[in-house]
Parts: structure tokens; C-alpha cells; sequence
């Protein structure tokens, strides 16, 4: 084969080239991810984002804008403006022209019903299945009366019959790929669009891409567009295949699994900041257990910590990273979090108090519904544990309480003192029937805060229903 020609840069480039035909999948998510650790590890390096949309059948705008919105979400800030392949149409046809006139490509006229009777064939030999190169030796005169007849035509690329593909994966290390068993790989469609082989791999020449990590799905695809750019004088840059992305049981990551796109588990609540975290750490070993915001991760990423085995996708590792992003929001970050669930025109003061109270007990923004219902409804009725926790209550503590919430107020701490100073209770023989008077619980968040959030009076109409 040629020589393949390296990248002159010492800049790291990365991009991130999705097909706009669907929702972003964790698995994607997780390959943008590296992508943009390795290119902001240091300093100077680049992130590219690129869509992939020549196939127009299947390319939807609603999920281009779905795609930057996720990003964006996750904080995958990109460098320049995104690339559209779509309007590439001519960089293309420039390119697949010099591979014509090189000789190194050529129409090739076989039909769909020709080529499946060539892999039947070769699946009963047993041989992998390849194209067989029938049209690779038409004479010219053949062709053009081929194309003179208007017969559809793929443009294929004549891969070398003999020698091999040779270089280092940055995860899988040295690969090694014999060309006769390649097979003559189709750059142009029979309707004229420009393959995904092809379109990749000079977008990433030409966008000056220094490092390519993708999925592990893509590694047969390498050599191909290896010998395609060398072909065409273009630099190559270093591609790394990532593992694949499964359930927590080892199979394809699904439904089944639960949430399997961004949109889902940003529509669940869930902070990017968790996401991230553990995206991070799926294929990817680090020796730091504490929750890291993106310039830290891009500071500890390194590509020879990229794993080859598949990655679990662990729901409960998942919930492990939202509780720490959780415990991390600023009260301006958690208020805005849980707005969906708080009432409206909640005086800011009861909003501070609420936040502060429920955010320890709370996973997901759904999770503070019932404490908004709790705290801001009616009082609320007591739970089977609850009113046996109220039916054995110290004489006198309830009455006290109540007493003390008359003059006090929501002030917990001056109603908890004076039901122990008027029971002699103290422990949870104080705290049960307290708590359970005034949230119909007996676990929650600290009561202090929460009386906090109250309306004026509420403890008092709460803690009388009981005396």
C-alpha cells in the first residue's frame, strides 16, 4: 500500500461526527466525551463538531437541533462552526475526481440481485464476504457504453491486491489488515451520494483532525479509509476505538436498560454533572472517586486509560453520581432544579427554606413532589407508623408544642424545648410524635428547615389537631 501520511501538528484536533437520525445515545455521548477531554487536556487543542448528513433520507433537522441542545446541556462546548456535510457536495466530487482520473476508482455496474448471488457464493465457499471485483476490469469501452445505456453505477475504490493495512490503534494497539481481504469498497452511492467511508475520512483530513476515538464498531472501517487518503495525499490522523457501551447484564444497551438517550435522563432530571461522571468512568479507569466538573476530568484524561472490554452502563453507579451533583448545587442552582415541582409565587424566603430542607433527602426533582404536597398542602395525614408513634407520645409533649408554636411560631427549636421541658421525653421519644404531628412521618428531611418553609401558623394548626 502507499504511504500513509501523518499529521504535521503536534495540536491535538478532535471531532465528534454524528448521523442526525436519531436522539443522542449515551454510547455517542460518552465517545463526545473523550473526544473533547483529549483535545482540552492541554493546552490549545481543538474539539470539532461534525454532522454527518449526506443521506438525506434519513438526516431530520428536529434532531440536529436535538443533537446541539444535548451538548450544549452537558457542556460539550465545540470549536468553530459545526460542519455540515450536506453542503460539501462539491469538495466531494473534487476529490472523487482525482481518484477517477488516478485510476484509482471505477464505476462499478453490478445489481443488488448480482452481488447477494457473489456473497452467497462465497458464504458456501467459505470465504468472507467481499466484492469480487467483476467490474474492475471492464475496458473503457465497456464503460461508457454501460453509462451510455443509463445503467445505474456505484464508484468503487481499487483496493491494492496485494500487502497490508498496518497501524496502531491508541486503544487496541498495533492492528494489522490484509488487503485482499478488503474487497473494492463503494465511494459514491448508485445515486450519486458520497459514502460514509469516503465523507469521513476526508472531512477529517481536511478539518486538519489529529485523533480520531470512536466507537469499537468502526475499527473495520480504518484500514479502508487509511488507504483512501493515502490515495488521495491527505494525512491520516490516529484513530482510537473506544469499547462498547452495554447494560449493566453485558448486552447491547436498551430500552430495557431504561434511559438510553440524553434527552431522556435530562427530562428525568438528572444533572449533567452526573452524566458526566459517569460517562467518564465507563472504559475509562481513574484512580479519582470524587465528583469532577469537565476541566478537571479533561486534566486526569488519558487515552491509555481507555479500556477494551465493553463498559456497563450501571443505573445505580448513575444514581450514586447524581446524589453527589445533587448534594453539590449552590441554592441558586437547586432552586432552579426543583422550579417545576415548587408552587407558584412561593414567598422567596419559604422557596430558600424548602430547597435547604428537602435537597439532602432528594435524588431526582420528582422525588420533592410529595414533600411539596407535605409542606404546603393541608396537614397531612398521619402514616400507620406515624399515628402509632402519636398514640404513644409522652403526656403532655403534643400540648406543649402546640402551646409553644402559639407564640413561637414555626421556630422548631423553641417548640422542641418546650416539649421536653413539659415531657421529660428526649431522643426519638421527642422527635417521632413531633415529626410525626407535623408531616405525618417519620422520616423526611430536618425539621428546622422545613418548619422554615411553612406558611405563618402552620405548625401550630398541625401540632392542635393532636392535643
Amino acid at each position: 500500500m502507499g504511504t500513509i501520511v501523518g499529521m504535521s501538528s503536534s495540536l491535538v484536533v478532535t471531532r465528534f461526527a454524528p448521523s442526525p437520525s436519531g436522539e443522542l445515545h449515551l454510547g455517542n455521548a460518552r465517545t463526545a466525551l473523550f473526544s473533547a477531554l483529549y483535545a482540552h487536556r492541554s493546552a490549545g487543542g481543538r474539539f470539532l463538531l461534525r454532522i454527518e448528513d449526506t443521506d438525506a433520507a434519513r438526516s431530520r433537522e428536529d434532531c440536529v437541533t436535538a443533537l446541539l441542545a444535548d451538548l450544549g446541556w452537558l457542556g460539550l462546548a465545540w470549536d468553530a462552526v459545526p460542519l455540515r456535510q450536506s453542503q460539501r457536495g462539491g469538495v466531494y466530487a473534487a476529490q472523487l475526481a482525482k481518484l477517477e482520473a488516478a485510476g484509482q476508482a471505477y464505476p462499478c455496474f453490478c445489481s443488488a440481485q448480482e452481488l447477494e448471488a457473489s456473497r452467497r457464493a462465497q458464504a458456501a465457499a467459505g470465504q468472507p464476504p467481499r466484492y469480487d471485483g467483476r467490474c474492475r476490469g471492464l475496458a473503457a469501452s465497456a464503460r461508457a457504453a454501460r453509462r451510455a445505456a443509463g445503467d445505474p453505477a456505484t464508484l468503487r475504490f481499487a483496493v491494492p491486491e496485494r500487502g497490508e493495512v498496518v497501524f496502531t490503534d491508541l486503544v487496541h494497539g498495533p492492528r494489522s489488515f490484509a488487503c485482499r481481504d478488503l474487497g473494492d469498497f463503494i465511494l459514491r452511492r448508485a445515486d450519486g451520494g458520497p459514502s460514509f467511508f469516503f465523507c469521513n475520512a476526508v472531512d477529517d483530513a481536511l478539518s486538519e483532525v489529529t485523533h480520531v476515538l470512536r466507537g469499537e464498531d468502526h475499527l473495520a472501517n480504518t484500514p479502508r479509509q487509511l488507504l483512501l487518503l493515502a490515495a488521495l495525499g491527505l494525512p491520516a490522523p490516529q484513530y482510537g476505538h473506544v469499547s462498547l457501551l452495554t447494560g449493566d447484564d453485558g448486552t447491547p444497551l436498551s430500552k430495557r436498560h431504561g434511559a438510553t438517550s440524553v434527552r431522556e435522563l435530562r427530562e428525568q432530571g438528572y444533572l449533567p454533572t452526573a452524566v458526566l461522571n459517569h460517562l467518564y468512568r465507563l472504559g475509562h479507569s481513574s484512580a479519582d472517586n470524587a465528583l469532577l466538573s469537565l476541566a478537571q476530568m479533561a486534566q486526569h484524561f488519558e487515552v491509555a486509560h481507555l479500556q477494551r472490554s465493553p463498559a456497563h452502563f450501571d443505573m445505580t453507579q448513575l444514581l450514586h453520581w447524581q446524589r453527589e451533583a445533587v448534594r453539590a448545587l449552590d441554592p441558586a442552582a437547586a432552586s432552579q432544579w426543583l422550579s417545576a415541582f415548587l408552587p407558584v409565587a412561593l414567598p422567596a424566603g419559604q422557596r430558600e427554606a424548602f430547597v435547604r430542607a428537602v435537597l439532602p433527602n432528594i435524588v431526582l426533582p420528582a422525588d420533592a413532589g410529595d414533600w411539596v404536597e407535605i409542606v404546603f398542602g393541608p396537614p397531612p395525614r398521619p402514616e400507620p407508623e406515624a399515628r402509632a408513634a402519636l398514640d404513644a407520645c409522652p403526656a403532655g409533649l403534643l400540648a406543649a408544642a402546640a402551646a409553644a408554636a402559639r407564640t413561637a411560631g414555626n421556630d422548631f427549636a423553641a417548640i422542641a424545648a418546650a416539649a421536653k421541658q413539659a415531657s421529660g421525653a428526649k431522643g426519638a421519644a421527642l422527635f417521632k410524635p413531633l415529626r410525626a404531628a407535623l408531616t405525618g412521618r417519620l422520616h423526611g428531611p430536618e425539621l428546622a428547615p422545613l418548619l422554615a418553609a411553612m406558611s405563618p401558623g402552620a405548625a401550630q394548626q398541625r401540632l392542635e389537631r393532636f392535643t
